[in-house]
């Protein structure tokens, strides 16, 4: 196998993998796909390719939207990410972003297993409308760091404690509106050329059926398993934020 077939293949098996986790959870679509990506494309490339993908699996189960849509809860997220994205894409392209991706993956390791054995999170109704633009703030931040901006909201409307059709509406809205966001900006800063569009030309069809099954698959999750679900992809999450800062930072070392 060619260099160039091999790397098409990794994007693809990437791009279909966490096209189907993003269906079935509303979220997660970068994390999962930069866990294969990581090995073969340096960040700046997979970080729009994550984006990009993202946004596709979001408008493909886009109609799910419409079951919890509440303007009220989605539009202090929103403004507040759209505040977050520039100074993301800032750390993508200026600053070296392991400590801060070491610090998100520890708090999700140590939180998430915690509300696993305990059973239900702890409901936070405190902060009102500032507190949910605080945590899309954070969202845009991760957003434009790398498409990662469904974590803040997966992991805070499940400390609102609202209900799975309203949590899911509430990260799609949130994520189709960063990730448009964090597009825009990677082609202001010069981050989308001719090799970024031809990887979207492999993304694009690998995703799309995965994706439209999971959104399918989502349907028949409880309330309850879809929060379990919610939590084991956030674990698995700052597993992979952990691993990936930890191995920049022995090779950092080591050289």
């Amino acid at each position: 196998m060619t260099g160039f077939a091999w790397l098409f293949g990794a994007v693809a098996a990437g791009a279909a993998a966490a096209g189907f986790v993003q269906g079935l959870s509303g979220f997660a679509f970068s994390l999962v796909a930069m866990s294969i990506w990581a090995w073969v494309l340096p960040p700046q490339v997979a970080a729009p390719l994550a984006v990009f993908g993202a946004l596709l699996g979001q408008l493909s189960t886009v109609r799910s939207i419409g079951r919890g849509f509440d303007i009220k809860r989605i539009a202090p997220m929103v403004l507040g990410g759209a505040l977050g994205v520039p100074f993301g894409v800032f750390l993508l392209h200026n600053v070296q972003p392991t400590w801060f991706k070491l610090t998100v993956g520890a708090l999700l390791t140590i939180y998430c297993p915690i509300v696993l054995l305990v059973g239900e999170p702890p409901k936070v109704t405190a902060g009102g409308r500032g507190a949910d633009a605080a945590v899309g703030l954070v969202g845009g931040v991760l957003g434009g760091l790398g498409g990662m901006a469904g974590l803040a909201p997966a992991l805070w409307t499940s400390l609102r404690g609202w209900k799975r059709d309203v949590r899911r509406s509430v990260m799609q809205a949130f994520n189709i509106a960063m990730h448009i966001l964090t597009l825009a900006a990677y082609a202001g800063t010069g981050a989308l050329n001719a090799n970024t569009f031809r990887l979207f030309a492999v993304v694009a069809p690998a995703m799309l059926i995965p994706s439209i099954l999971g959104g399918r698959l989502y349907r028949r999750f409880s309330e309850a398993a879809f929060t379990r679900l919610v939590l084991l992809l956030l674990l698995a999450s700052g597993l992979a934020l952990l691993v990936g800062a930890g191995r920049t930072l022995l090779v950092r070392t080591a050289g």
